[in-house]
């Protein structure tokens, strides 16, 4: 009996570290009386790095790539008049997709990669250069996200830096659109990731 009283006061004596206790102040006396008890605050903030162009929800994962389609018209094939996408291309329609960076760690480099010039499969190319990009405010977000600039076989980046501290919380709406300033040969330029049609933007936070 005796062993195992004892044993039981060693494990309560081990376990009491362990026990949880709120500080408590008593106190007695006569006149004016003060009694104090405190509380310690703790918050663990990850340190998170957050890309979206086109399709997607909030600080998640989502594995949807969106088409940026353009159809010239016949009729006005190389004549210099802008061609917008069809509605059913990007997250917004015509061309236009939702753009999303936030990061608390500090400065970001952002960029945009491509393999090369889009082909057609039959020797033909038409460069990035021929696509444009207009940015527009993303609703509430106050800072816009700017574009790297399109470019065949090569990355281009921006140096984003925080306005203050080290968080960096940036949207824009992207708007593509195709100059069409030059007759081309015919065919599919780009794809679904064939063709050189991928663009691959990158944030890095070191």
């Amino acid at each position: 009996m005796r062993v195992f009283q004892k044993s039981l006061l060693a494990a309560a004596l081990l376990a009491a570290p362990f026990l949880a206790h709120a500080e408590s102040n008593f106190v007695t006396g006569n006149g004016a009386l003060t009694a104090n008890a405190r509380l310690d605050f703790q918050i663990t903030v990850p340190r998170v790095l957050y890309l979206r162009v086109g399709a997607g929800n909030a600080m998640a994962n989502n594995t949807a790539v969106n088409l940026i389609d353009f159809n010239v018209p016949a009729a006005q094939v190389g004549n210099g008049t802008a061609v917008a996408a069809t509605a059913a291309s990007g997250d917004l329609g015509n061309g236009t997709v939702t753009a999303r960076l936030i990061g608390n760690g500090g400065a970001i480099t952002f960029s945009s990669t491509t393999t090369g010039a889009l082909s057609n499969g039959a020797g033909d190319t038409i460069s990035y250069a021929a696509i444009a990009t207009s940015v527009a405010s993303l609703a509430g977000v106050s800072e816009q996200l700017m574009h790297p600039a399109l470019a065949d076989g090569t990355t281009t980046s921006l140096n984003l830096t925080p306005t203050s501290g080290r968080v960096i919380n940036r949207g824009a709406q992207w708007t593509y659109t195709y100059s069409n300033a030059a007759v081309v040969a015919p065919g599919t330029y780009g794809g679904v990731n064939t063709q050189n049609g991928r663009v691959t933007y990158t944030a890095s936070m070191p």
